[in-house]
Formats: C-alpha cells, sequence, structure tokens
C-alpha cells in the first residue's frame, strides 16, 4: 500500500509517503499550529499541508490516485489545528485509539480524505486549582509511544520519556494503555536559558556538546536543594570564578533543567510515580543520554532504564500511525 503520514506541532509539520512500513520520502516544513494561533486563521497551515502533500508525491514519483490512505496526527486535531477532535480519556490503548479515528474531507488541502488520529488527556474532572496539577493531556506523543510499542517488547508498567521542547512522560501499564502523562517546558526553558538570558554569554549561547557526568549531577543537586532559578544563575558564577569550561558549564545548566524533571516525576499528581516502575528513553541523543544518567544516579528510581537508539526512534510518528490505522481495518496486513 502507498500512505501518507502526516504530523503536525507547535512549529513543524512533517510528512512522509510510506511503501508498506518503509519511508520512501520525507518532507518537513516550519509551520505548525502555532501560526494558527498567531494568525487567527487556518490558511498558512492549510496551504502548507497541501504544497508538502505534493512535493512529497512529486519526489516519490505517484499521483494522489495511487495513494490508499492518509492518515494525520499531533497538534492538527486540536483547536488551532486544521479539524478538532475531542481528546480521548485515559486508560486508552492501540484499541481506543483506533477507534477514535475520524475521516474527514477537507478540500482547501486535499481531495482525499484523511483520518485523523485523538490525542488523549488524563482522566480528571471537575478541574480547578485543587486538583489542576493532576491534569494533562498529549497529542502526538500517543502516536510515538505506539509506535515505541511495536518495536520493542514492553508488557511490564513503563515510563516513557520524550524529552524535547515540552519534555512529556507518558505512563502504560501492563496491558500497554497510556494511563496518564505529565509535561514540563525543560527544552524551551533549555533554550531561553541558553540563548536568551545573561548566561548566552558563559554559554557562547549554545547547548552541551559531550555528556560530562559530574557537571551533569551537579546541576541536577543544585536545582533540587537551591531551585532552578538559583541552579541557573549558577552557570554564571561558574563561568566567572572557576576553571570549567563552556561544555561543562552547560552540562551543569543541562542538569539543573533535566534534574527539576526529575522533580516533577517524584511529585505530580498528574502521574503518579512508582519509583521501581522501568524507565524507558527516546529523543535526541544528548538529551536520552543525559536523562538516563540523572534517574540512574537518582536514590529514588529504582526500575529499570533503557535507552531507545536511533533505529528504534526512526520515523515513530509516521510508524505509530499505521499501527493505530491497521489496527482500525484501514490497512492492510503487512
Amino acid at each position: 500500500m502507498n500512505i501518507i503520514t502526516l504530523d503536525t506541532g507547535t512549529t513543524n509539520t512533517r510528512i512522509t509517503v510510506w511503501k508498506n512500513t518503509t519511508p520512501v520520502y520525507q518532507s518537513s516544513q516550519a509551520v505548525g499550529v502555532r501560526n494558527t494561533a498567531i494568525s487567527g486563521n487556518k490558511s498558512a497551515l492549510e496551504n502548507s499541508v497541501k504544497n508538502t502533500i505534493a512535493e512529497v508525491l512529486q519526489k516519490s514519483g505517484l499521483y494522489l490516485a495511487q495513494i490508499d490512505r492518509i492518515i494525520a496526527s499531533g497538534m492538527i486535531t486540536s483547536n488551532v489545528g486544521l479539524i478538532e477532535l475531542g481528546h480521548l480519556m485515559a486508560p486508552a490503548g492501540l484499541p481506543e485509539l483506533a477507534k477514535g479515528m475520524v475521516e474527514v474531507t477537507l478540500p482547501n488541502v486535499c481531495a482525499k480524505p484523511i483520518w485523523f488520529i485523538p490525542g488523549i488527556r488524563n482522566q480528571i474532572t471537575n478541574i480547578g486549582l485543587h486538583n489542576i496539577e493532576a491534569m494533562d493531556m498529549m497529542r502526538g506523543e500517543e502516536v510515538e509511544v505506539m509506535g515505541l510499542l511495536k518495536r520493542l517488547v514492553l508488557n511490564t508498567a513503563t515510563v516513557i520519556a520524550l524529552p524535547g521542547s515540552h519534555s512529556k512522560f507518558v505512563h502504560l501499564d501492563a496491558q500497554q494503555r497510556i494511563t496518564g502523562c505529565v509535561t514540563t517546558l525543560a527544552g524551551e526553558l533549555l533554550q531561553v536559558v541558553t540563548q536568551h538570558t545573561i548566561l548566552a554569554e558563559a554559554l557562547d549561547a549554545d547547548f552541551a556538546d559531550e555528556l560530562d557526568i559530574e557537571m551533569l549531577l551537579a546541576g541536577a543537586a543544585s536545582a533540587k536543594n537551591l531551585g532552578l532559578g538559583r541552579a541557573c544563575f549558577m552557570v554564571r558564577t561558574l563561568s566567572q570564578f572557576t576553571v570549567y569550561q563552556r561544555n561543562a558549564r552547560a552540562n551543569f545548566l543541562l542538569g539543573a533543567i533535566l534534574g527539576a524533571d526529575l522533580l516533577t516525576l517524584r511529585n505530580s499528581t498528574a502521574m503518579r510515580m512508582n519509583p521501581s516502575t522501568q524507565f524507558v528513553i527516546t529523543g535526541k541523543p544528548m538529551l536520552r543520554e543525559a536523562l538516563a544518567a540523572l534517574v540512574s544516579n537518582d536514590d529514588f528510581f529504582s526500575g529499570k532504564v533503557s535507552i531507545v537508539n536511533q533505529m528504534q526512534q526512526e520515523n515513530l510518528a509516521g510508524y505509530g500511525a499505521m499501527a493505530i490505522a491497521h489496527a482500525r481495518g484501514l490497512l492492510n496486513k503487512q
């Protein structure tokens, strides 16, 4: 089968053409739901998806009539996406996501109908200040998790960590259902602090390029004991009064910000963390290696820690979307 998958985030849209489970061509555009939120209309996102579909078809030598299914996931189903779908309520796994898919034809985007996959939210009701911290949601990560489940053997309770601009920690039960998640702004904080504060001079406005475990752990300990704001400023004092080089200082900051995420996992009511639950960590190499080191050296966490390799996490969103579509009966058995 010839399949197109769309993965739309806040700032980017990635579209891939697949021949069964093999990616044929992929294109990414720097247009996402942020454009809709800023402009107040969907035209930029619609045009980007339309043009990118045309591009991937042309590059892969296919016509739209030869495409069997188009499947979309991520923020494209939010109120600032192309079509708004309500979140599924956790716990939810592959069967629930498959059942929740919705087919929609959008003439301004594509002549063929698109199958949209909904997101998942924590099961919290009557939300107010008394329980708002327990509330969390996802659009896109649930598809990546389903993709991982197709590539890994996970038959016990697991926390899947997806560090990034918005770091997401997703809890799975032994039945491979998503039971809840918790989100932080770790990646965005790291970028802002590194490039747009007084620390830019101490870091050359750049991130760590090599892992320094000692400095990583020191940064995490400082954030835990003194607070994130104080730990961040210590990067400047390290620059002014010590011999530690730029990469070491960048590791200290990385440890402080990711260490704050571990405090979230300890204390959040959005995903009550059992210390013995196993960790599976994906994401960019530096982030996943750093997070694995922090979890492994934290006395609170005692479960097995595994790092997903580059091959296992390749094209996860598209692969997961196809797994969900297959469960819905939309794709031939492969």
